[in-house]
Formats: C-alpha cells, sequence, structure tokens
C-alpha cells in the first residue's frame, strides 16, 4: 500500500511542504504521497485519521501548532518546553492501536538557519509575534546564546509591544525575527510596525515567511543596510528533520 504524509492547518494555499516532498517521493522512488488536510478545526483530526489509514505521518502548521497537543498520545520533552507541536509520529502500540507523538522540528531548521548570521553583536533579539512558531524561535535563539523578547500587538505578561519600541530599543536588540503572517501573500503590502528608519547595517531581519521571497518587513529593513532572511531554508531544514523523525524506529 502507497505510505500517505500529509500536513494539517488553514489555509494552506502558502505551503512548501507538500510540492517539497511529493518531488522528493519522485526523485527517490519512494512509493509515497504527501496531501495538504485543509481543517479549519483541529477536531477534524479524527476524520483525517479515519478517511486515511495509509497515514504514516504528518506535519502541523497554523493554526493548530498548540491546539492539536490535547489530541496526541505524547509529546517529546523539546516540544513541551517550546509548548508547540509541528511534526506528528505515528506509533503502534498493543493489539496494533495508533499513537500520535508530537513532535518540533521548528526549532532545528531556525537554528541552523540563522546561526550563520550571528556575530558577537547579537545578544538579545525580538520576536514579534507570540504563536506556536515565536516559542520555538524563543528557545532556539536561547540554545544559541541570544536572549529574547516577544513583541505583541496588545499587552501582555513577558511581552512588550509594538508602540514600545524606539531607538533605545533597537540600539538593544540586534536581531528581529517575524513570526507573524503579517507580509505573507497575497497581503503582500503589510508588515509589522517598526521604526525601520532606527535599523543600522548591524541588525538581523529574519522573516518565517517564504512568499514572496522578499516581504516588505525584510525590504525595509534591506534598505537600512540590516541583514535579511526569509523562511525556505528553515522550511527545508525542518522538512529533513521531519523524515528523520517518521522514519526513525
Amino acid at each position: 500500500m502507497k505510505k500517505l504524509y500529509g500536513l494539517i492547518g488553514y489555509p494552506l494555499g502558502h505551503s512548501f511542504s507538500k510540492d517539497y516532498f511529493n518531488n522528493k517521493f519522485a526523485s527517490e522512488g519512494i512509493d509515497a504521497e504527501y496531501i495538504n488536510f485543509v481543517i479549519e478545526d483541529v477536531s477534524d483530526l479524527k476524520y483525517v485519521l479515519r478517511e486515511n489509514p495509509a497515514l504514516c505521518g504528518l506535519n502541523v502548521t497554523l493554526p493548530h501548532k498548540v491546539n492539536v497537543i490535547p489530541l496526541l498520545d505524547g509529546i517529546t520533552e523539546n516540544a513541551s518546553n517550546i509548548g508547540a507541536v509541528n511534526v506528528i509520529k505515528f506509533k503502534r502500540g498493543t493489539f496494533g492501536k495508533l499513537i500520535l507523538e508530537g513532535h518540533n522540528s521548528d526549532i532545528t531548521g531556525f537554528k541552523q538557519s540563522v546561526q550563520p548570521l550571528l556575530t558577537e553583536k547579537h545578544k538579545y533579539a525580538l520576536i514579534l509575534g507570540t504563536g506556536g512558531a515565536s516559542k520555538a524561535i524563543y528557545h532556539g535563539l536561547k540554545q544559541l546564546g541570544v536572549y529574547a523578547t516577544f513583541v505583541s500587538r496588545t499587552p501582555q505578561e513577558f511581552c512588550i509591544t509594538y508602540s514600545d519600541i524606539n531607538q533605545h530599543t533597537l540600539d538593544y536588540y540586534k536581531v528581529i525575527v517575524n513570526a507573524t503572517p503579517l507580509g505573507m501573500y497575497p497581503k503582500t503590502e503589510t508588515c509589522p510596525e517598526l521604526p525601520y528608519e532606527c535599523l543600522t547595517p548591524d541588525h538581523i531581519l529574519y522573516d518565517l515567511i517564504y512568499n514572496p521571497d522578499e516581504t516588505l518587513f525584510m525590504k525595509r529593513g534591506r534598505e537600512r543596510g540590516a541583514t535579511v532572511k526569509n523562511g525556505l531554508e528553515m522550511l527545508l531544514l525542518q522538512a529533513f528533520v521531519s523524515w528523520e523523525i517518521w522514519n526513525k524506529e
């Protein structure tokens, strides 16, 4: 039987994973297919599982990285620390019972992608957004020796707001990671509200978005001489990790 893998999320028009994995399967002669499962309510996961008995693993994207956790049989320590899951490993228990185990590969992909950009100047970071991906970014930066602060649109505990960011803030925080959907296709004319005129060539602007190739957030940073990078390499690296998780005994 052909093996199935897939992605759950809503919406999925921007998804990189489907093309990546199906190209991999074709080029390596693997009898498998990768399918997008567009589910607005994460509780619909049960229908995906019921209707696709050949499923061997899933990726998870927005907005389900956090709210999928209660539906799983367990999660790894790494995913627990982050508080978000983007890979589900399918295991079989007693009498063939399906066991769903949550993992997080975002942290590995991000770390490997951002590390070559970091210098001794980059000790503090701002993470724009407070969703599931932002939590992986926080822990990834921490493991690289960069201490991060979350930025939220509204006042929250352990966060600052966009209105708090000024010249003094950006003199201190030299890494800015956009973990919001602002600027994603088709709404490419949007970007986080920052004092971009305060940016310098010492700054790194990393956008988790990869469609378009250069977001307005990145463009405005580049115009100030900042180093900019999109999330495509991170997606590619975390896809490698997903495949290893699914196929590791």
